[in-house]
């Protein structure tokens, strides 16, 4: 379908939007017989444009998509992926479900507390990190499984923890992938990945090619 046209109070909610994201909305609402539909990518849409979904940016969901604040407040707060507070420049979620707990993912989640100086739940003050576990990633056969900016890395070790906030620090990537950090840092894997993924998470967002929030990896080759 083709992009919508926005009224004017569609215009007015979204005017501090940057123009690839007004025109993203535009798209994304398009693709729905019913505009509500749009509002779960529309909040990603939000956090693109300010790293955490804002009160302003689910106020501009809520008139985009016809619905009340507190319906959309109600979407962004169920699902954890919506954050309501600025993040690092880097989420680092340690998984610690069950095949995750029983492989050492206690270990793991302290490791990365401790390299980054953040507590789980917290951003670094500043501003590089931030910690949390998480419930099942669905990579059980690769446990125990860290995740940076949603880019995945399975069969971590405390020590290989360490190194990966290292190299995260140390060398500020500005792309985050996950067959890159699988290489250096990753050990068994749940099954074959496949083709290579040459792109990455450039915010913590995850990394989806038609919002503009994955870009391809340069600093190495397939």
């Amino acid at each position: 379908m083709n992009p919508v046209q926005l009224n004017a109070e569609e215009l007015e909610a979204v005017q501090e939007w940057s123009e690839s994201s007004q025109t993203l909305a535009r798209e994304i609402i398009g693709r729905y017989p019913d505009k509500r539909s749009a509002v779960m990518p529309l909040l990603y849409v939000s956090m693109l444009e300010n790293g955490y979904v804002t009160a302003d940016g689910m106020s501009a969901v809520a008139v985009l998509t016809g619905l009340t604040g507190a319906q959309v407040q109600a979407v962004a707060s169920f699902y954890s992926m919506y954050k309501r507070e600025e993040l690092g420049k880097y989420l680092v979620s340690v998984c610690t479900s069950i095949s995750c707990f029983l492989l050492g993912a206690d270990d793991v989640l302290a490791a990365v507390e401790d390299e980054t100086g953040v507590p789980d739940g917290e951003t670094g003050t500043d501003g590089t990190f931030t910690v949390e576990h998480v419930e099942c990633n669905g990579a059980c056969g690769g446990a125990p499984v860290v995740l940076v900016n949603y880019e995945m890395v399975e069969g971590v070790t405390p020590d290989k923890a360490r190194d990966l906030v290292q190299w995260l620090r140390d060398g500020g990537p500005d792309v985050v992938n996950t067959e890159e950090m699988q290489k250096l840092f990753g050990g068994k894997k749940s099954f074959d990945w496949g083709v290579n993924e040459t792109e990455g998470a450039v915010l913590p967002v995850p990394a989806f090619g038609p919002y503009g929030s994955s870009k391809k990896v340069t600093r190495w080759s397939s």
